[in-house]
């Protein structure tokens, strides 16, 4: 019997991650402005053309940054959410800030976590990476939910740390180690 290849880089009963293309800016917008109640005010992927190929650009060209799709396997593939690792550091720090947004259509399912998961393991893994932080408004329960879930520390609160919708925003931030994960 032939082998077909994963589409995925990693993927779980439910979902599989993949790298963003520049060919998935169609459904990648559509899903945001479904989901436009879901993500205000915490966060605000491109919802355009024009600019999810700026943003969809930066990830897959930019070496500091590793964009994940998250796609539903019984759904042929569709986006379910993103995950992003951004401002990687290589050398002794070995580490990245997470970023992430579920679509409306796939909220409150479990996908996230499924998919957080695989990112996690694919980034201590294949990535090299030690350690990755999330940095979320206190008032998003559901962001708060999914890192605690996934085994992230709460380590502190920085007072006004991004400029997010207008105004300088207080953050908790939570992390992970590789030491923390069983694939550590």
């Amino acid at each position: 019997m032939p082998h077909t290849s994963s589409p995925y880089l990693a993927e779980g009963p439910r979902v599989g991650i993949r790298r963003f293309t520049r060919a998935d800016g169609t459904e990648f917008t559509a899903r945001v402005r479904e989901s436009k109640d879901l993500h205000h005010p915490w966060l605000f992927p491109p919802d355009d053309l024009s600019a999810y190929s700026a943003y969809a650009g930066r990830l897959i060209e930019d070496p500091t940054k590793a964009g994940f799709l998250v796609c539903e396997k019984e759904a042929d593939g569709a986006l379910a959410g993103f995950i992003n690792i951004n401002n990687i550091v290589g050398g002794g720090f070995r580490c990245g800030a997470l970023g992430y947004g579920a679509f409306a259509h796939a909220a409150g399912r479990g996908l996230m976590r499924e998919a957080l998961d695989l990112v996690v393991r694919y980034a201590f893994g294949p990535m090299g990476l030690h350690r990755l932080e999330i940095n979320v408004q206190p008032g998003n329960a559901a962001s708060i939910a999914l890192a605690r879930a996934c085994g992230f520390r709460l380590e502190g609160f920085s007072p006004k740390m991004l400029f997010v919708d207008g105004a300088w925003r207080d953050h908790e931030r939570w992390a992970i180690t590789s030491e923390m994960t069983a694939s550590g």
